[in-house]
């Protein structure tokens, strides 16, 4: 069997509430090796949120993008959780656990690279332990101009022709396709072309299976306990 990469989509979003340290701790109990989150910009500052608006997930109303950060930090998350900041959850995954960043709103490429660049420099993080990945072609283009030695992985509703269009001018570590849009041949065509694919969302063990058949390289998960990790680190380049 082929290395597949399990990640713990939102940390453990089927049992805790999504994108919030209590999720990412579970995570990290159920032996997941790779986190993914998302992430917003608010006051310049990159905090972990997956949605446009306040309402689904939190105490609060309205949009993200436009509270300020003391609000968005007062704010229920479930079970008397906060929205972390990106750092706050770099720090609790540092040495233990490989993350997958989207950058999920607006001008969130500058102020993301801003504060990678800072836990690169500290050595605690380094670049194999990092993906940056987004649906906003723009920003993804932008933080990787800004930081060139991260990995880039395009988020996908449907495969795409040509996968080298998608970030033109920038090198692509991988597709992230939803479960739909997988097929043998689009996983042949990007493997053919030097790139990964990670399927979302998958929270089945049959659906699993059939997508380590096509040779997937990885999946995202609500239920990381159901998957156990076959590795540490992210299929190489």
């Amino acid at each position: 069997m082929h290395d597949f990469t399990v990640f713990a989509h939102r940390g453990a979003s089927g049992t805790e509430p999504e994108n919030t340290l209590r999720s990412f701790r579970r995570a990290l109990e159920t032996g997941a090796e790779w986190v993914e989150l998302d992430v917003h910009a608010v006051e310049g500052v990159p905090v972990v949120f997956h949605d446009d608006r306040l309402e689904r997930t939190t105490s609060g109303s309205g949009l993200i993008s436009r509270q300020s950060l003391e609000v968005v930090r007062s704010l229920d998350a479930g079970l008397g959780e906060r929205i972390p900041l990106l750092d706050e959850v770099l720090a609790l995954l540092a040495g233990r656990a490989g993350v997958n960043i989207e950058l999920k709103g607006g001008r969130t490429a500058e102020p993301v690279a801003a504060l990678l660049a800072d836990r690169l420099s500290g050595g605690v993080w380094t670049p194999d332990r990092l993906l940056v990945s987004s649906f906003d072609t723009d920003e993804l283009s932008r933080f990787g101009r800004l930081m060139p030695q991260i990995r880039l992985g395009a988020l996908l509703r449907k495969a795409p022709p040509d996968p080298r269009s998608v970030l033109p001018g920038l090198s692509l570590f991988s597709l992230h396709l939803s479960r739909g849009a997988v097929t043998p041949e689009t996983v042949n065509r990007a493997h053919g072309l030097g790139l990964k694919v990670f399927v979302y969302t998958v929270n089945g063990t049959a659906d699993m299976d059939r997508l380590k058949s096509m040779g997937v390289d990885g999946a995202f998960t609500d239920f990381p306990e159901r998957f156990p990790p076959s590795r540490g680190a992210l299929p190489p380049a």
